[in-house]
């Protein structure tokens, strides 16, 4: 069984943890943004007012709707905002996602920051979800990994939700992962979770998941014997996964991971493991492509 999706858990959407990190995100992409003033507003009157609209160019699930009111809303609070979608919708291309009033200097300094939240975690959501659909039927989960952009890890956990997959770890402090570099330092699969196993007695937290990374099915033979409860598959073939299955019979459980793709994930569900975790959800991401117009 995998647990909720960890973001849902630690900053449910409307919270003051989830507010916190909107802020946060959108504050620290105007400074990187603005710095020293935007120049080419100045152009314009400053009390000048102005309407926008946003519109999709192409088919998408929309994410990231609460960091793109933040960004109109720290520059001007006034800002008037209208989604005509939902979070966690699907939308079409050359659909009216929003209208947008308020001063047109803050409205042209947001603009960019807000597009690129919109168009990172609509991307990530997007591609969440038709991984999602590939393995419907199944009681396979999708899960992310830590291959996230630098400042951005805990948005884009939360469009993995959005799109329908589960949140693996959040960050180092929230799990143990032992991987081929942690065997190696530690000498052997056995005394990495040995270690490990003993870390986990004499933290507060009794609760803290343990999971071991074996790369053939004599590895994963040693990880049961050494008492792994969670084992990560990597780069197994469909028919060493299927032995895997097998072999562990329901004492672990086993999640897949490596060369994942859309192609191979729905025979990768059905070899039988309980989890697939893959890092082009938020690694190899290409934006949606969004547009605001000024009317």
């Amino acid at each position: 069984m995998c647990s909720p999706p960890l973001f849902a858990q630690q900053y449910p959407r409307g919270s003051q943890a989830f507010n916190d990190l909107v802020q946060h995100d959108v504050a620290q992409a105007l400074i990187e943004d603005i710095g020293s003033g935007d120049l080419t507003v100045a152009l314009i009157p400053a009390s000048q007012q102005a309407k926008a609209t946003i519109i999709s160019r192409e088919n998408a699930v929309i994410c990231g709707i609460d960091w793109a009111n933040a960004c109109f809303q720290q520059l001007d609070k006034d800002t008037n905002i209208k989604w005509f979608v939902n979070e966690g919708e699907k939308i079409t291309a050359n659909q009216l996602l929003c209208e947008i009033s308020g001063n047109a200097r803050a409205l042209l300094t947001a603009e960019r920051c807000a597009l690129n939240f919109l168009q990172l975690l609509s991307a990530v959501a997007t591609h969440t979800r038709q991984y999602v659909i590939a393995i419907s039927g199944t009681n396979v989960k999708i899960l992310d990994t830590r291959k996230t952009l630098p400042g951005l890890r805990l948005a884009q956990k939360y469009a993995v939700t959005v799109g329908g997959g589960t949140n693996q770890r959040l960050a180092l402090y929230d799990g143990i992962l032992i991987k081929e570099n942690h065997i190696a330092a530690a000498g052997s699969i056995h005394a990495a979770l040995e270690h490990a196993q003993n870390l986990n007695k004499k933290a507060l937290n009794k609760n803290v998941s343990i999971q071991i990374e074996v790369e053939n099915l004599d590895e994963l033979q040693q990880a049961l014997d050494a008492g792994a409860k969670s084992i990560l598959l990597d780069n197994f073939s469909i028919s060493d996964m299927k032995e895997a299955v097998r072999i562990t019979a329901k004492r672990a459980l086993l999640e897949a991971s490596g060369n994942v793709n859309l192609c191979s994930v729905r025979d990768i569900a059905l070899a039988g493991v309980d989890r697939i975790s893959i890092g082009s959800l938020t690694k190899n991401i290409r934006a949606i492509d969004l547009s605001l117009r000024i009317k």
